[in-house]
C-alpha cells in the first residue's frame, strides 16, 4: 500500500467516525432533520428488537421524534467500534460496515420522583431507563461524503428502574 492510499484510509476512518458520532449526537438532541441527512436517499433503519419499527430513514425519524419526547434526558454512548472498510485489492472502496457497541441511559419524563415535588425543587435527571447492545451500520461514500445505508439495532438488555406514574 503506498501512502497516499494509507492516508485515504485514515481519512475515510475519521469521516465514518464523525458519522456514527453524529447519529448519536442526533437522536441524543432530537436533531431529526441533521437525522436523516447522516443517511443515504434509499437509508433504512431497523429498531424493531428494541421494541421499534422499521423503514425509510424519513419514517424512522418521525417515529423517533413521537418515541424520543418519553425521555427528555438521553445520552448515547457508542463503543467499541469495529470498522471494515471495503477492499478493492488493497485499495478502500465505497462500502463500509461499523459493528458498535452501546449502552443508552435516559430519563423517562413522567417519573414519580419529579411528580409532586412542590415545585421548588428541579426534576431529577439521573437515568431510570437504561438499554444496551449493538448496532449494525452500512455505509457508503456519496458526493456528499460517507453517508449510513442502514442501520440495525440488535439491543441485548435493558433496565427500567425507580416508581413509574401514568396517566
Amino acid at each position: 500500500m503506498t501512502q497516499r492510499v494509507d492516508l485515504s484510509t485514515v481519512m475515510d476512518r475519521i469521516s465514518i467516525d464523525a458519522v456514527i458520532t453524529g447519529y448519536a449526537v442526533a437522536v441524543d438532541d432530537g436533531e431529526w432533520t441533521d437525522y436523516q441527512a447522516l443517511f443515504t436517499p434509499d437509508g433504512r433503519a431497523d429498531y424493531r428488537t428494541a421494541g421499534g419499527i422499521e423503514g425509510p430513514a424519513s419514517e424512522v425519524a418521525q417515529w423517533l421524534s413521537r418515541t424520543m419526547l418519553l425521555f427528555p434526558v438521553r445520552q448515547h454512548l457508542i463503543v467499541n467500534r469495529r470498522l471494515d472498510l471495503q477492499d478493492l485489492g488493497g485499495y478502500p472502496g465505497d462500502g463500509a460496515q461499523v459493528q458498535a457497541d452501546y449502552m443508552n441511559p435516559m430519563r423517562l419524563g413522567n417519573d414519580a420522583e419529579g411528580a409532586g415535588n412542590g415545585g421548588g425543587e428541579a426534576p431529577p435527571t439521573a437515568p431510570n431507563f437504561v438499554s444496551g447492545g449493538r448496532y449494525v451500520f452500512d455505509l457508503l461514500r456519496t458526493e456528499s461524503g460517507w453517508r449510513i445505508r442502514g442501520v440495525t439495532v440488535h439491543e441485548k438488555w435493558r433496565s427500567l428502574s425507580g416508581t413509574l406514574v401514568t396517566g
